[in-house]
């Protein structure tokens, strides 16, 4: 039987659902444009969501997700499974695999061993994936506020802010107030991918549409448009594989 979880509003709350024995956290949404009651499986993640269209049916929204039980499971089972970033583990950086290796204690708790395709961590070992974490955040911050701001040179146009974050459902976005954001994520990703990336949100400063035009300045910041579009469509969801994001 189902126990109560967290409960973080009347409109959105928590709770456990029992599938095939064990216990997964479901999201209760309301959402008025709904026009019924809709579960859903984020296929990267495995997080489980019942959208209600009323109050009224947020009630039984658990109860219908019960029902789903079956369709639930089969789903979660397409979910790629967790990696967690220890000592050993080889994972993808950049587009290429590396692996995850000790290192002495020097000027720096995590660096590249790029001719062995080693990233090294100084340090005790429980500390090894929030190092690693910690270091690909970084570089993906790097990497994204320049390419960021060297598209938006070319075309003439300036950010307001640009953020990094663990995004469950989109690379990039980009808000009518010219706020960039984008998932850390896209360091484990080829150059071309992230750069795709990039340019599609920076070229919304110009746009804000998926129209023709919008299409024509995004090739001409990056060219081939549909090879990293490709990519992601196949690739995507393994990259949340790699210390997966948590729930708040």
């Amino acid at each position: 039987m189902p126990s109560s979880a967290i409960r973080s509003s009347k409109a959105n709350r928590r709770e456990l659902l029992r599938i095939d024995g064990r216990p997964v956290e479901v999201t209760l949404r309301l959402n008025p444009r709904a026009r019924r009651l809709i579960v859903k499986v984020h296929p990267s993640t495995g997080e489980v969501t019942v959208v209600a269209p009323s109050r009224r049916a947020l009630d039984h929204a658990l109860e219908f997700a019960r029902g789903e039980a079956e369709w639930i499971a089969r789903r979660l089972a397409h979910v790629p499974k967790p990696v967690v970033l220890d000592v050993g583990t080889r994972f993808p950086f950049r587009g290429e695999e590396y692996a995850i290796a000790r290192g002495d204690a020097g000027s720096a708790p995590v660096w590249i061993d790029r001719q062995s395709h080693v990233i090294r961590v100084a340090g005790h070992r429980e500390h090894v994936q929030r190092r690693i974490l910690d270091f690909l955040k970084r570089e993906a911050r790097k990497h994204l506020d320049a390419r960021a701001l060297e598209y938006a040179s070319l075309i003439g146009v300036k950010p307001k802010r640009i953020t990094v974050r663990d995004t469950a459902s989109r690379w990039g976005s980009c808000s009518t107030t010219r706020a960039l954001s984008f998932s850390w994520r896209l360091i484990l990703a080829p150059a071309f991918v992230l750069d795709y990336v990039v340019a599609h949100e920076v070229a919304h400063l110009r746009h804000m549409n998926h129209g023709p035009r919008f299409w024509e300045l995004a090739r001409e910041l990056v060219g081939d448009v549909e090879k990293p579009q490709g990519w992601l469509s196949r690739n995507g969801p393994s990259l949340h594989r790699y210390a997966p994001r948590e729930r708040p």
